[in-house]
């Protein structure tokens, strides 16, 4: 199955679920929740306030090695929405993704998501606990603190 297929696709609308595609087309869902989704706001929130002009986007679809899969949050600078616009998905990935882990993400599959936003060009992941921790990624590795936003809290 594509990416379109699955946007199009009159089985899929008005989920109460995340969906992504693995690199064999099946789909992947998980479970919508209230509290995820206001950390999902509130990281929108920082990353607007703090980052440079640019566009925040949630559910942000990236096509990867991996199939598609669904950032959180991202931060795209205004030279990304200029090359890009808003194609879904994206080809490359924005600067910034942001994945708010849920209970039932694993430390791998939170490893795998990292690697493969980082192969499509993000500069930089955050990871998101359930307490509003923040964890700061790039392709050197844990990092102390964000490069784009000095003062990060949610």
């Amino acid at each position: 199955m594509q990416w379109a297929e699955v946007m199009d696709n009159p089985y899929f609308k008005d989920l109460p679920f995340k969906i992504e595609l693995n690199r064999f087309g099946q789909v992947l869902m998980s479970p919508a929740n209230n509290k995820r989704g206001n950390l999902e706001y509130r990281v929108g929130r920082t990353l607007e306030r703090g980052c440079p002009k640019g566009e925040i986007i949630i559910e942000c679809s990236i096509q990867t090695t991996d199939g598609v899969k669904v950032a959180d949050v991202a931060w795209a600078s205004a030279a990304f929405i200029q090359q890009f616009d808003y194609s879904t998905p994206y080809p490359q990935a924005p600067e910034i993704c942001v994945e708010v882990i849920s209970p039932s993400n694993t430390d791998e599959e939170m490893r795998i998501k990292m690697d493969l936003y980082l192969a499509k060009g993000a500069q930089e992941i955050w990871l998101v606990d359930a307490e509003a921790k923040i964890r700061f990624f790039n392709h050197l590795g844990e990092q102390s603190a964000s490069k784009w936003v000095d003062i990060v809290s949610l």
